[in-house]
């Protein structure tokens, strides 16, 4: 069936990122408007609003399953997609959709399920003969039996939500005396983030690199992957940039690892884009970590990379056409790296900034990709995730793309909040992150100083402090504040000039 219709059941930009390729399609586009977000970018984006301004109960907008789906049936829409998280990795959701005839832009129910509990999961992978660390076969009951499973593996452990991600749900255990207590903790954290308390016990390996390969399945049997990302700069278990390929994989290791991933997503039939989650140490002996049943936020690097549009293959699969290429047709051209930019202050500990984006810019070329749901005027609201933008680079190589991504950075404008603009220009200084030498503990052991002050930055402040001024001044009298052979010039130019 061809897709005429989408219901996006998310906001931002991700909202605005699937509904470029469904337009893109011919597809139209319908998005849910909140009380939390009334002026929104995304809702101009789409060619129809559904207003949910009014709340009827306690449950959230984008997590209230029967409103969502009554509203898709009222409006006689084809399909649902529901971007990243919120309800994206709700199996609940997904059999809603099936049994009202709403095509579910994402894998089945059954798949979200078994993916998403991470007992399930890690039978699956271990049946696949994919390499697992050592831990509990199941949930643990209480903090008698996490002990005896610690005591067994071996000190430390990592505590993990069985239904959950995120870096929720986890705690990390360094010796028996603790055990009670980070169990109590886990498994508190993991009922209040997903009404499941069931947490399970893992080695924790120490200093590893987060690696993730990107899926694409059909609904016909044919399961490829579009190779990994880098995602090792965390913080709390929360992804901060990410880059594809990774520095650490050659050929081989990457067809391994690969393969591993094709075998676990064939172990539940699945279908549509998902990414397999592995941690490998400083050895190179890889070990699953999870699957994630839907879109990641770091999508662009492998878009960038392989040439591929991830959403309209969902879509595409969703409709039940076949991939349109094979295993080994599939080539990564060059490198990408995708910055976070959060409204978060770094020098208080990545404190949320809440605010008016007063003025946003970027520099423009085919090497840079700038995935937003933001623009000048737009608020920052405690309600929703604090990303602002996503800063993608594409270059022939690794140091090309750092060069690049320096430059992109330093002219990143945004006023109106504190950002991690600092935090990104403070990780390419350092030259461990550049050799490519670093991994989960990349924070913690080798950035000392999370942020990066360029020696002219307050100079440049009060210099478009001035600017923006004297243009207020100058629109008042319809006149451009400088201009060179009939076009006004960018105030960075002439800052430059200036110097």
């Amino acid at each position: 069936m061809k897709i005429k219709s989408i219901l996006v059941a998310n906001r931002g930009e991700i909202a605005i990122r699937i509904i470029r390729t469904a337009k893109k399609m011919g597809i139209r586009t319908l998005v849910i408007k909140t009380a939390k977000e009334p002026n929104a970018w995304y809702l101009e984006v789409a060619d129809e609003v559904i207003d949910f301004s009014e709340c009827y109960d306690d449950t959230p907008e984008f997590l209230d399953i029967e409103r969502i789906i009554y509203n898709a049936k009222e409006h006689r829409v084809d399909a649902i997609h529901p971007g990243y998280g919120f309800l994206a990795e709700n199996p609940e959701f997904a059999r809603r959709c099936e049994e009202e005839k709403i095509i579910f832009i994402g894998p089945s129910h059954d798949a979200i399920f078994r993916m998403g509990n991470k007992t399930i999961a890690k039978e699956l992978a271990k049946s696949c003969g994919v390499p697992l660390l050592g831990g509990s076969t199941g949930a643990v009951a209480d903090p008698e039996e996490a002990a005896r499973v610690a005591n067994q593996v071996g000190y430390p452990v990592i505590l993990k939500a069985s239904a959950g991600g995120g870096g929720r749900g986890m705690r990390v255990v360094e010796k028996e005396k603790d055990i009670a207590r980070m169990f109590n903790l886990a498994t508190k954290e993991a009922e209040k983030a997903f009404n499941n308390p069931d947490v399970f016990i893992e080695k924790f390996v120490r200093e590893p690199r987060h690696i993730e390969f990107q899926i694409l399945a059909d609904k016909h049997g044919n399961v490829v992957h579009l190779g990994e990302r880098e995602c090792s700069v965390q913080r709390k278990h929360q992804k901060l940039l990410e880059e594809s390929p990774s520095p650490a994989l050659d050929e081989k290791l990457r067809k391994k690892m690969g393969d591993a991933a094709i075998r676990i997503a064939k172990s539940v039939n699945y279908y549509s884009a998902g990414t397999v989650e592995f941690l490998l140490d400083d050895k190179n002996n890889f070990s699953f970590m999870e699957m994630n049943t839907r879109i990641q936020v770091e999508h662009p690097v492998t878009e960038m990379v392989t040439g591929i549009d991830l959403i309209e293959q969902m879509i595409r699969i969703a409709e039940g056409e076949k991939l349109p290429f094979s295993q080994k047709e599939i080539k990564m051209n060059g490198w990408a790296i995708e910055w976070r930019i959060n409204a978060e202050d770094v020098q208080s500990g990545f404190s949320p900034s809440l605010g008016t984006i007063e003025k946003i810019s970027w520099p423009e070329s085919e090497q840079i990709r700038v995935d937003t749901g933001v623009k000048d005027g737009s608020v920052i609201t405690p309600y929703f995730d604090s990303m602002i933008a996503k800063l993608i680079i594409h270059a022939e190589d690794r140091e090309k793309a750092l060069e690049l991504s320096s430059l992109a950075i330093r002219k990143f404008w945004i006023k109106g909040t504190k950002t991690t603009l600092a935090f990104c220009r403070a990780v390419l200084q350092n030259q461990n992150f550049r050799k490519g030498k670093f991994n989960t503990s990349f924070l913690s052991k080798e950035l000392k100083i999370h942020y990066h002050q360029e020696p002219d930055e307050e100079m440049l402040a009060a210099f478009f402090a001035a600017y923006d001024y004297a243009r207020e001044i100058h629109e008042m009298e319809d006149k451009p504040l400088y201009v060179e052979k009939g076009k006004e010039i960018a105030p960075w130019v002439m800052n430059k000039r200036l110097r």
